[in-house]
């Protein structure tokens, strides 16, 4: 099960969160995809259900 995790503005911070949690070995789902719609267009982060803690862990690191 995924739970959205967070909203990002466009593609390219999508692409940028999806390398910053894949660093720490967490897995991401970026919904829609990438490859749909324009680079500009709002992107929501979505990340397991048992992960969630990880996900911010990772924010506060940053």
């Amino acid at each position: 099960m995924w739970v959205k995790f967070m909203d990002v503005a466009d593609g390219y911070a999508a692409l940028m969160w999806r390398e910053v949690f894949n660093q720490e070995a967490l897995s991401v789902r970026i919904v829609p995809p990438v490859e749909v719609g324009a680079m500009k267009d709002a992107r929501e982060i979505w990340v397991p259900d048992g992960k969630t803690h990880v996900a911010r862990e990772v924010l506060n690191k940053i």
